[in-house]
């Protein structure tokens, strides 16, 4: 049988869910915009003033992306890191987030704009799929299609690790899980990242319900349950992207026979959401700017670079 792979999927999604590793081996899912790369690869990008995403990919290349949908989609791969110019990263995601969210900057003056590098100077993370797997009609009851890429398929390998050590985050760990819990009651089901095989697993819950210490979770149909480290990621936005709210929690799942997992939660992933209120989400967003100003600064150094300029394509070659 020949199998009709979902690109169209990669090239009109505005979210799709990101998972990488951190030293430890644990999945940590965030959600990003998704764009289609020149040779092949499924490209995500993350704020040169937070490289956490990246960083991780850079030291452990295995990476999975969700997209949740018609179909439902999960790809995993090996992750290339690309910071060594800038430059070209910046212009190339002022292109492309404005043409593939235009809602998101709608009634923004350039004037402004170009004083959000902050927001707009990017690392991008190129994804070569290794497999794909994915839910004809989102349907999660019925056995999925699986793609395996070619014998001998590599990734290239990233650009240099910057040197030096990074600034500390923009804010610290929450103390206590459950006030985000409790937000990510209006989100909607979770996606659910755990390692199988070597590899990141990141798929939608199927159903799930609140225990007093976690979460009881039913997994996709083909998807094993496999105790250890879960990373429990809710998130819902507009379709234009201007507002977006994100829940990550963190725990230990224990597995109950072939889709079933009880997970007790560790912690809470401090998050950016941006309100669906106009005026609270610019006071969110021009809050996070003046946090990220120095890390901006301290970031290109690191890579020994120039800060970079938000320019209109008009602006440079």
């Amino acid at each position: 049988m020949t199998l009709t792979l979902p690109t169209t999927t990669f090239r009109s999604s505005v979210v799709c869910a990101y998972t990488s590793l951190t030293r430890d081996g644990r999945p940590v899912t965030w959600p990003v915009t998704p764009y289609t790369g020149a040779r092949g690869t499924i490209d995500v990008s993350t704020g040169l003033t937070y490289p956490g995403k990246a960083e991780r990919a850079r030291r452990d290349p295995r990476v999975a992306l969700l997209f949740e949908g018609d179909p439902v989609v999960l790809v995993q791969g090996r992750a290339t890191v690309r910071d060594a110019d800038l430059q070209a990263n910046t212009d190339r995601y002022v292109r492309e987030s404005r043409a593939k969210i235009p809602d998101a900057f709608a009634g923004l003056p350039w004037f402004l704009v170009k004083r959000l590098t902050w927001y707009f100077a990017r690392i991008y993370i190129e994804v070569t799929p290794e497999r794909i797997t994915w839910w004809p009609g989102g349907d999660l009851t019925r056995d999925p299609l699986t793609w395996t890429c070619p014998p001998g398929t590599t990734a290239p390998a990233s650009d240099p690790a910057p040197s030096g050590p990074r600034l500390p985050g923009r804010s610290s760990p929450p103390a206590d899980w459950r006030p985000y819990a409790r937000r990510a009651r209006d989100l909607g089901r979770p996606i659910v990242s755990t390692v199988a095989d070597g590899r990141p697993v990141t798929v939608p819950a199927r159903a799930f319900s609140r225990t007093t210490t976690g979460y009881e979770l039913h997994l996709p149909a083909g998807v094993a349950a496999v105790p250890g480290p879960v990373c429990l990621t809710f998130h819902r936005h507009d379709p234009g992207m201007r507002w977006q709210e994100n829940v990550v929690l963190l725990g230990t799942a224990t597995a109950h026979g072939d889709d079933r997992l009880t997970v007790a939660i560790d912690r809470a992933l401090p998050d950016w959401s941006l309100p669906e209120d106009r005026r609270l989400r610019t006071r969110s967003f021009l809050g996070h700017g003046r946090q990220l100003r120095r890390q901006l600064r301290a970031e290109a150094a690191r890579r020994a670079q120039q800060v970079p300029r938000v320019r209109r394509q008009a602006d440079h070659p």
